[in-house]
């Protein structure tokens, strides 16, 4: 009769088969415990992005259906009078900002945020941030969190990331999002942050690439979106906030995406959709928090954001195509001379790799 050694070697054994023949390979039950917080703080910030909104739905259906269906109609009465509160400024609490998780999270890749330039306190400035990868995960923890030390680096500042404004109509998650100093990414939201007479020292980051950028997020590729997107160059001329170019070394490292060629079936079913609901179906692959080879979980993958010197805009309430474009090509430039200066600190390899603008 076989003892409990011989019993788990045989397990061990026939699991070790199993896994080489999918290609499974397994985290070491020895890992520090500081190690597994990070991991459990990557998987919770995933979970946040790919599954808070239908989760908050849920919830608030649930409450609705509930023996406390008041308080969940007191919230819809409520939602409603603040409808128009994330697009006058938004409503930050620093106290989610500063939660734990998110420095679990920031170890996780590591991230890291680093400054080529001071900010003067005294103006607004809009951040041009790419690429926006398959889920922003630089940017996310350097503007919608304070883990990365946001207020040490740029004394005097205060930064809010622009997103979906869907967002902002889901029970629940809103107010998370609003926490964490999200707000519309919508002319009407991102004038009134760089609005002088009302506001000093905002920092307004705006992911310029969007969803459908996303779609060509892949591994060691930097293929941004910038040639028509021209809106934030009019914007910031309105406003005569400074453009500051922003970028995430390492952001398409983070997940390996499906292959989505530009003629392929899935891209033309991606691009439909986000016609269709303004969000890219994106489908992520990474590893699992016991294996590294499959899963949602992120990849431990460094990304370092670096904010460029910002560029001076000259106020202009109502530009011609022709002023907008010559400022676009200006920040075009800013962009590239960036990229190129700062890749070797960050790359591997960074004379193969070269910045694609679509």
């Amino acid at each position: 009769m076989m003892d409990f050694g011989e019993i788990w070697a045989h397990i061990k054994d026939g699991l070790g088969t199993i896994s080489d023949a999918l290609g499974v390979q397994w985290a070491p039950y020895n890992v520090p415990m500081a190690r597994r917080l990070q991991t459990l703080g990557a998987v919770g910030w995933i979970s946040l992005i790919l599954l808070g909104e239908p989760f908050s739905i849920y919830l608030y259906i649930k409450l609705l259906y509930s023996d406390y269906w008041w308080l969940a109609v007191m919230y819809a009465v409520w939602m409603l009078r603040d409808i128009d509160t994330p697009s006058r400024g938004g409503r930050r609490f620093e106290f989610v900002r500063n939660w734990s998780w998110w420095r679990f999270y920031r170890d996780y890749f590591p991230l890291k945020l680093v400054k080529t330039a001071d900010l003067d306190p005294s103006k607004n400035y809009l951040f041009a941030c790419f690429p926006h990868g398959l889920v922003c995960a630089g940017a996310f923890g350097a503007f919608a969190t304070n883990a990365l030390d946001f207020y040490k680096i740029f004394p005097g500042m205060k930064c809010n990331m622009m997103t979906l404004g869907a967002h902002f109509l889901v029970p629940l998650f809103r107010d998370l999002i609003l926490a964490l100093g999200g707000c519309p990414a919508s002319r009407e939201s991102i004038l009134y942050l760089l609005d002088a007479k009302k506001n000093k020292g905002n920092c307004v980051t705006l992911i310029v690439g969007g969803a459908a950028e996303a779609l060509d997020a892949h591994p060691g590729e930097y293929n941004v979106i910038l040639s028509r997107r021209k809106g934030f160059v009019r914007i910031a001329m309105t406003s005569g906030a400074p453009l500051v170019p922003v970028f995430s070394f390492g952001e398409p490292d983070v997940f390996r995406p499906l292959n989505n060629p530009r003629d392929s079936l899935l891209r033309r079913f991606q691009e439909k959709f986000r016609e269709w609901t303004g969000v890219s179906p994106i489908f992520p692959i990474g590893r699992g928090v016991f294996q590294y080879s499959y899963g949602l979980v992120p990849l431990r993958a460094p990304v370092t954001t670096v904010v460029g010197a910002p560029m001076e805009v000259q106020r202009n309430l109502d530009p011609t195509d022709a002023e907008v474009d010559a400022v676009h090509a200006q920040f075009t430039k800013r962009l590239v001379n960036l990229f190129e200066s700062e890749k070797y600190k960050y790359l591997k390899d960074a004379e193969k790799v070269h910045l694609v603008i679509t």
